[in-house]
């Protein structure tokens, strides 16, 4: 919910420009702890009239061309932020300063609209393996079988060994811990 309804805003607009009080007296009468929210309503009045100062029910997306122009007529002319948004037609000078910043920061790309949220999650798997291998000359695919063969044959020989002799390979292989922890002036 807004923190101020529509009536609010247009009641205090038309007060401001036909009434005798400024914008602190105003706000401070209808206790209102800053008058700058006033200040906005009507600059953004006088520029649009009422449908600029009424609450906007869904977001706008805008073109990447539409956010450079305005950051670059901002940049350029060296107006300031409620000028630009008067002359862009938009309602808030914090949008555009962020697009400004984010312009100075990043250039154009970063003005793109970018999707919102987590990634959906995906049943199908992904294939990229499947690319990276068709990508191989025939040369490398060669060396990776036979890679693939000398690890199976090593793995083979192993194996046997072990079999054949648990006892020698256990001994072959143990680890040198064990060995350390013998030693005299090990603590």
């Amino acid at each position: 919910m807004a923190k101020y309804s529509e009536e609010f805003k247009e009641k205090l607009v038309i007060e401001y420009l036909y009434g005798n009080l400024g914008y602190k007296l105003l706000a401070k009468k209808y206790n209102m702890p800053s008058s700058t929210p006033l200040k906005n309503w009507v600059s953004t009045y006088k520029s649009q009239g009422m449908k600029g100062v009424k609450r906007k029910r869904k977001n706008r997306a805008y073109s990447v061309q539409f956010k450079v122009d305005a950051v670059k007529f901002t940049l350029t002319t060296g107006a300031s932020y409620s000028e630009t948004v008067k002359q862009f037609n938009l309602t808030n000078p914090a949008l555009l300063a962020r697009w400004v910043k984010v312009f100075r920061e990043q250039g154009v790309e970063g003005l793109k609209t970018r999707s919102k949220g987590r990634p959906s999650m995906s049943k199908k798997p992904k294939k990229s393996n499947k690319k990276e291998e068709a990508t191989l000359t025939r040369e490398e695919e060669l060396e990776r079988e036979n890679e693939l063969l000398r690890l199976e044959n090593t793995y083979l020989k192993k194996l046997k060994a072990f079999r054949e002799n648990t006892i020698a390979y256990r001994e072959k292989h143990k680890q040198s811990w064990r060995s350390k922890s013998n030693r005299k002036d090990f603590d």
